[in-house]
């Protein structure tokens, strides 16, 4: 008798993996580019559809299986994840400095500075606990290969124009919601400390700097959110175009455009000369960007030409002064 059942567990069990091997050869590739199949507890596996968050369709795969994200971010990666936190500081730190109308560093704006910096690095290494592996500083990801895994969106297939598959996922996990989990402990933290450091050390004026972050928060937000892929794929360029145009619009709200004046007053005064060594470091990481150090004796020595557009400045200023040019 127990020969007999062991015999018949052993016949139902060959045949559940032969009707199990004959029932996936007979699936087909999903349609599209980003729909997949789960593989179900019973070892089946389940319709064409989004993959789960945390997971991407494995193209190498013949049944579309999604593969779950184990690979780490490239060095390009973290760059743009360094590039939107730096965008959301420098915007802290434009606004503290606009609102408070010092025209020299004092103890009341530097507080503000030190708390917004603070802000950001708290956000930022909250967002990579959260990430997973939740706990740790470390990230499991899906590489960005092309513009239209972060568009998923518009990229559901229809088969036989019968029917749309709905498939939008986070093909770049976790590099788009990383960003919108970072923006959320920004205006979180800022709330939590910054209201009590402004009525201290600036009362008239530092509550500004909150309202101007409670502005431009949901703006980056939704910027990201419609162009995220595209400022991946450009954020170098951008931090290379900006820092060029702000180092020139730092010099030109100077009344006195003679090149002595420029020179020492940048020399002289702690606010010019960070605010140009902040230029230079913000020029200096889009040529990191952009060459990703692939050759690094070459490419470091390129962060050698950083103040090249501050220097054409001082020496171009005087062919440019309005109170120079003659109109017959």
């Amino acid at each position: 008798m127990n020969i007999l059942g062991v015999s018949i567990v052993l016949y139902l069990s060959v045949g559940y993996i032969v009707c199990s091997d004959e029932l996936a050869h007979d699936l087909k590739p999903c349609p599209g580019v980003y729909c997949g199949r789960e593989e179900l507890p019973d070892g089946t596996w389940s319709n064409c559809s989004a993959c789960p968050r945390g997971f991407r369709r494995n193209n190498s795969s013949p049944l579309s299986a999604c593969s779950q994200c184990n690979e780490s971010p490239v060095f390009y990666d973290w760059l743009y994840l360094g590039f939107m936190a730096l965008i959301a500081l420098v915007l802290h730190w434009f606004c503290i400095d606009t609102v408070s109308m010092k025209r020299s560093f004092c103890k009341e704006v530097l507080v503000l500075h030190v708390s917004a910096f603070l802000e950001i690095v708290g956000a930022a290494v909250y967002t990579l606990l959260m990430s997973r592996p939740v706990g740790s500083l470390q990230v499991s990801s899906c590489r960005a290969e092309n513009l239209s895994d972060w568009y998923t969106l518009l990229h559901n297939p229809n088969p036989d124009y019968a029917e749309t598959l709905h498939c939008t996922q986070e093909a770049v996990y976790p590099l788009y919601t990383m960003v919108f989990i970072f923006y959320a402990m920004s205006v979180l933290l800022m709330l939590v400390f910054r209201p009590w450091l402004a009525r201290r050390f600036l009362p008239k004026d530092g509550k500004m700097s909150i309202y101007a972050a409670l502005y431009f928060f949901p703006t980056l937000a939704l910027i990201h959110a419609i162009f995220g892929g595209l400022i991946y794929y450009s954020f170098p360029y951008i931090v290379i175009i900006l820092s060029v145009i702000s180092n020139a619009v730092h010099f030109a709200f100077k009344l006195d455009q003679s090149m002595r004046y420029l020179v020492v007053s940048t020399v002289t005064e702690v606010r010019n000369g960070v605010i140009l060594i902040g230029h230079w470091l913000l020029h200096a990481y889009g040529i990191i960007a952009i060459t990703q150090l692939q050759d690094p004796v070459l490419h470091s020595s390129l962060v050698a030409l950083v103040p090249l557009p501050a220097v054409f400045y001082i020496l171009t200023a005087r062919f440019t002064d309005p109170s120079k040019l003659h109109v017959d």
